[in-house]
């Protein structure tokens, strides 16, 4: 099966329930029209409703069945326990006027539906930024137990080759620590689209065939995924020919269980993840699905400004797989 076929019959009847907080992107409304008739997920599109189904009508789109939820017009009940379920989280962070005005972002409208289990997983990003979509979800979603930060993933797909590439979009600096945390949750996100995880973390070097401080931070975190997860495959520094070429791999590597055969590729720095992704994309005609946020409580997703209605199918099925 191809992978989104495989996606869909995981998710196919499950009423995973998926918030746009950008109901009245058309590109967002087009999903959310195919997703619910295809029975992959229940969306929610906020927004105001009058300029939802304004767009639905000059777009042909049908909103039978559909939930709309207009914040202005959100009942009162409702919106006074969001209002202190909200002030409770935030524990004194913010005034009772800064959470009011929290709550008039659909942003973190949408996440509070997400934090009070009126939704499943929320899907944004076609018009607010990513800083406008992961705050609300550090805020209130938070990290998982056990996690210390958030990292960005991306699917990378041709044929039947499948490979995961982070950081591509969260920690511009990587540290050590945060280099090997990212690698166990990529490893975590490879399972979910059945590849077996193979972890490379790579470098400018392999093995110590160049020396710095830059060298030494991947040794070290490869080192601590060790630590942290002693059954998952892991290695590094490696360069990335040592990384997926059998024989480039057998004569950097030779001890390697993971050289010329990684799938799962952490990158040092986000600037080395972001234009390695985008290298892949353009030049190698691999698809670039995400980025899939790692290490949240529940499943938020960032879409890129410039996705397309499809791009938003595809990712809003990805995060209802990850609410399973």
């Amino acid at each position: 099966m191809e992978l989104f076929d495989e996606i869909a019959a995981k998710i196919k009847g499950q009423n995973k329930t998926i918030v746009f907080p950008e109901g009245e992107d058309k590109r967002i409304l087009g999903a959310a029209v195919r997703l619910k008739k295809d029975n992959l997920v229940e969306p929610i599109l906020l927004g105001d409703e009058d300029g939802i189904k304004e767009v639905a009508s000059k777009n042909g789109f049908d909103l039978a069945d559909l939930q709309i939820i207009d914040p202005a017009t959100y009942p009162e009940d409702d919106k006074q326990a969001m209002f202190d379920s909200l002030m409770e989280r935030r524990k004194g962070k913010n005034t009772p006027e800064e959470i009011q005005k929290m709550l008039e972002d659909v942003s973190y409208f949408g996440t509070m539906l997400v934090y009070m289990g009126k939704a499943d997983g929320m899907v944004s990003g076609a018009v607010h930024s990513t800083g406008a979509t992961v705050r609300p979800a550090l805020q209130i979603i938070k990290t998982k137990p056990g996690a210390h930060r958030i990292s960005g993933a991306f699917l990378m797909i041709k044929g039947d080759q499948r490979y995961i590439f982070a950081d591509c979009a969260i920690n511009i600096e990587l540290d050590a620590p945060t280099m090997a945390e990212v690698a166990i949750q990529s490893a975590e996100t490879a399972r979910l689209f059945e590849i077996d995880p193979k972890v490379a973390l790579l470098s400018f070097s392999t093995k110590g065939s160049a020396k710095g401080e830059m060298v030494t931070k991947v040794a070290d975190a490869a080192k601590l995924v060790h630590e942290l997860d002693p059954d998952l495959p892991a290695d590094g520094e490696l360069q990335f020919d040592a990384a997926v070429v059998p024989s480039v791999g057998e004569l950097k590597a030779p001890d390697s269980k993971v050289a010329g055969h990684a799938n799962v590729f952490i990158f040092p720095s986000l600037e080395a993840g972001n234009i390695g992704y985008k290298i892949a994309q353009r030049f190698g005609g691999f698809t670039a699905v995400g980025p899939i946020l790692q290490g949240l409580n529940a499943p938020i997703a960032d879409l890129s400004r410039g996705c397309s209605e499809d791009d938003a199918y595809k990712v809003a099925m990805i995060t209802a797989a990850q609410a399973l």
